[in-house]
């Protein structure tokens, strides 16, 4: 049987640390890279008699994040006990919400190549994170960092409305995005705070029930998503057309070999008892709280993108491009703001050149010391004529590094724009007299050997001279 004979049923559980100061259920610092186990207390270390304490930023930020996607906010929800047993679970349970979560039957919108896409949002629930086993690759002693015990998290549970690894790429950047703009997440899936498991079933097309599914734990890049959720479906599909049976289970991502391994077999709700958590009284979140979150959420990524088609009148892609990174966007129209003029040569530099630097720094466009004022200014330079585009691409790369004003690196490294005709016609002159031959074949009808001129001459004015009135001097004696 083909592979276009099957359909991939693909739902996405993300985990989202809330940045908040201080854990959901104590005052301990949330602060990433601290010495193990320095981050904690009685409450995150579940000993005898302490009790937690609801932060109510975490709530606000629970909130805030269920708006933005077009969830429903439970006006009453409960937390619940998740029993089960691991080294880095120090209560022997974790405080999550089971059955009345805080924010439901939402949506979120993805670009597909068919068009736009709705995914499902089944729920979106605060818990608490467990800690960190350290494992020693040399053989010896597991320990555990407890550091992040007690950490805040809003788990984000699609529908199973994904069909390909692609749509499940394009819905967690769009989450990020999203994420990152309402401020309650950093986006760093490198550092663990924003974490991917991917539920993956295949059917036969026209089916409409769902088959055995497998999660797959812990995708921490989008490259890594796409590459898990591939090899699953076509492993899944070679399963079932030899006629066996797929088992649910929970797999890994083996990176290097770029295969998923059996990890463990797969937990139902039952498995981990689930009850109302008795220390804590059920959340009542009233509407005033969520007409106060309402109206202090920022401009989403769509509508911003949206709004950049519309007011810059850029493309879609590169809206798109920009609005990715909500810092990128707003470098963006800083830019606009100080250059004054046409948004899609600002776009077009942002996006080739400015993303181009910053390509391979973690710090995004924060690393870069080309501020948008100075972006601005180099491309007045090239408005007047005192540069050509690649001399400003020189520029920017030492702006970008330096911090130094365009203007100034323009001078220092002698990269002004040759514009005087006088100088100008000398080097042309200077050119056709080295090259007899070749003056010959131009005049004897052999139009193409202007390119060679051209190129002399550039190369005689160190690449400086102004192409427009190069192209004129050169035109002006070869065809007298």
């Amino acid at each position: 049987m083909a592979r276009s004979d099957w359909e991939a049923v693909i739902g996405l559980e993300v985990h989202a640390q809330l940045l908040t100061d201080s854990k959901i259920f104590c005052g301990c610092s949330t602060a990433f890279g601290a010495p193990p186990n320095s981050q904690t207390c009685p409450v995150c270390l579940g000993l005898p008699g302490s009790l937690p304490v609801l932060n109510e930023r975490v709530v606000e930020f629970g909130v805030r994040l269920g708006l933005a996607l077009n969830c429903t906010i439970r006006e009453h929800s409960v937390f619940a006990r998740k029993n089960y047993f691991y080294p880095d679970l120090p209560k022997g349970y974790q405080i999550s919400q089971h059955e009345l979560p805080l924010c439901e039957n939402g949506h979120l919108v993805i670009d597909t190549p068919e068009g736009e896409k709705k995914v499902g949002i089944i729920r979106a629930h605060l818990e608490e994170d467990a800690g960190k086993n350290l494992h020693d690759p040399e053989g010896g002693p597991s320990r555990v960092d407890l550091n992040r015990a007690g950490v805040p998290l809003m788990e984000i549970v699609s529908a199973p409305d994904i069909r390909s690894s692609d749509e499940a790429v394009e819905y967690l950047k769009n989450l990020r995005s999203i994420l990152v703009y309402i401020g309650v997440n950093d986006g760093n899936l490198e550092e663990g705070s924003l974490r991917c498991d991917a539920n993956v079933s295949v059917r036969k097309r026209g089916e409409t029930g769902f088959r055995t599914r497998v999660e797959i734990k812990n995708l921490n890049s989008f490259r890594f998503l796409k590459q898990a959720i591939d090899f699953e479906i076509e492993r899944q599909i070679r399963v079932w057309e030899e006629g066996g049976q797929v088992v649910q289970e929970t797999r890994l991502f083996d990176a290097q070999a770029g295969v998923t391994r059996s990890m463990r077999s797969k937990e139902e709700a039952q498995d981990y008892r689930y009850f109302p958590e008795p220390d804590l009284p059920p959340l009542r979140v009233d509407e005033a709280l969520v007409a106060r979150v309402r109206e202090s959420l920022p401009e989403l990524p769509r509508e911003k993108q949206a709004r950049f088609v519309r007011e810059y009148q850029l493309s879609a892609y590169d809206a798109s491009v920009l609005v990715a990174d909500k810092a990128v966007a707003d470098y963006y129209e800083q830019a606009v703001a100080a250059y004054g003029k046409n948004p899609k040569t600002v776009a077009n530099w942002v996006i080739n050149e400015v993303l181009r630097l910053i390509k391979e720094n973690p710090e995004g466009i924060r690393a870069t010391r080309a501020e948008p004022e100075r972006l601005a200014a180099l491309l007045r330079l090239l408005d007047e004529g005192r540069i050509n585009a690649g001399s400003a691409k020189a520029i920017l790369e030492e702006v970008h590094r330096t911090g130094e004003e365009p203007e100034a690196v323009m001078r220092a490294r002698g990269l002004e724009q040759v514009s005087d005709v006088g100088v100008i016609e000398e080097a042309v002159a200077r050119v056709i007299a080295a090259n007899p031959a070749e003056l010959e074949k131009y005049r004897a009808g052999k139009k193409a050997v202007f390119g060679f001129f051209m190129g002399q001459v550039m190369r005689e004015l160190k690449g400086q001279g102004d192409p427009k009135l190069v192209s004129e001097a050169l035109r002006r004696a070869l065809d007298s």
